[in-house]
């Protein structure tokens, strides 16, 4: 991987990450597009995915520090509700990630018609989210009952089914966490802000093993990527990420997202028409 394929790959996963288009379904494309070699991609997309992870801890800090002081009370407040219904979301992605490593690794180089048929699914999910999301009157929403934080616990388990599925390249995390919900009655407010602060610990973690991974079996971090390449990719993804986790929330508070259904299926034609 060269310094310039390092930097497009970079912006494409900061810039995609946060729209619910896919940014792993994005990163296989271009990294065919741009000819990368497979040795130590794995690795790339690990380090730029953490790129756009301090991204978010940067966009949301007020928030992480107000729910870390509130949860280090040690009692049960508002904070705390928040973070423990977090860490009930990761429950699903975290079985996946021990169970079907190995699995989910290997889609990675799988065909793009795989990704083309997943950015299908993502389409679907977002066109349902926008029309049953808002099909309730006015008058059946307030008669809804509001959980703590705009969230329950079932909510925030169902949600996190959907951010271990997108695991599969060509499913947008973004997408599929705020679609599904949306369409468990989540309100549009608080959604975005749950979906980008639901991945912090995952990508965290996965970094961390990847690193330890690295130095244990061959005593260096991204083997197959230059270290420049590696930097490079971090920054572009990080300084992308910023601006596009803003534009996001906005989107997610007043736009519709069949815009972006729409832009996966364009993609997903091209993926099957030109490969």
């Amino acid at each position: 991987m060269t310094w310039w394929q390092a930097i497009i790959l970079g912006l494409v996963q900061g810039l995609t990450e946060f729209l619910p288009v896919s940014s792993s379904g994005h990163l296989v494309i271009f990294s065919r597009l741009l000819g990368v070699n497979g040795e130590g991609f794995l690795d790339f997309t690990v380090t730029v995915h953490l790129a756009t992870v301090i991204a978010t801890i940067v966009v949301f800090w007020k928030v992480i520090w107000d729910l870390l002081k509130g949860f280090f009370k040690f009692k049960w407040n508002d904070e705390t509700d928040y973070i423990c219904k977090i860490l009930v979301s990761l429950i699903p992605v975290m079985l996946v990630g021990f169970l079907l490593k190995d699995w989910v690794d290997g889609l990675f180089s799988g065909s793009l018609h795989q990704v083309g048929f997943a950015l299908c699914f993502t389409a679907a999910l977002l066109i349902l989210s926008d029309y049953l999301g808002r099909s309730s009157s006015q008058a059946e929403r307030a008669e809804r009952s509001h959980p703590r934080n705009g969230i329950s616990w079932w909510q925030a388990f169902v949600v996190g089914i959907a951010q271990a599925v997108a695991v599969v390249p060509g499913i947008s995390r973004s997408g599929s966490t705020i679609a599904t919900g949306l369409l468990c009655g989540v309100e549009r407010k608080g959604m975005a802000q749950f979906s980008f602060l639901m991945v912090l610990i995952p990508i965290l973690g996965e970094q961390l093993l990847d690193i330890a991974k690295g130095l244990m079996v061959s005593g260096v971090i991204g083997g197959g990527v230059s270290p420049l390449a590696l930097v490079l990719g971090f920054v572009a993804a990080f300084a992308s990420g910023l601006f596009a986790c803003k534009v996001m929330i906005a989107i997610v508070k007043k736009a519709k997202l069949t815009w972006f259904a729409a832009y996966c299926v364009v993609v997903a034609a091209l993926i099957f028409f030109l490969s």
